[in-house]
């Protein structure tokens, strides 16, 4: 008797993707070019490894602990007085140096305007 053939079952795959989601991570070129900026010198890729880790630990902690002021003050959408209460709870922020100090130290100029009201004439608030 002749046997039809048929075609081999190839096991696990099916008609969905057997892949994890990955988690959102922050580019790598975006915390190289950082981080050079601060340090201006050389690093090697061992370190830099070890940097990109501890970035991403540091923001998963900074973004989970900005949730919980949110969600503690009934509100869905984090607003600058939790960052800037993070900031205080980090020693950051204080009497003595206010949010708007550090901004003008540590940021850019582009960044500065977007973050900081500025008083314009015609007594418009930009932004």
């Amino acid at each position: 008797p002749v046997q039809l053939l048929k075609p081999k079952e190839v096991p696990g795959r099916s008609g969905t993707s057997q892949r994890k989601p990955r988690e959102p991570q922050i580019a790598r070129s975006l915390i190289k070019e950082v981080f050079s900026y601060f340090v201006k010198m050389p690093v090697t890729r061992e370190a830099f490894k070890i940097v990109e880790k501890c970035s991403e630990k540091y923001f998963k902690q900074l973004s989970s602990d900005l949730e919980a002021y949110t969600n503690h003050a009934g509100r869905k959408t984090v607003e600058m007085a939790d960052v800037e209460m993070l900031m205080r709870r980090q020693g950051l922020v204080t009497d003595k140096m206010p949010l708007n100090v550090l901004i003008e130290r540590h940021l850019p100029l582009e960044y500065r305007r977007l973050l900081i009201p500025v008083a314009v004439s015609g007594n418009k608030v930009i932004p």
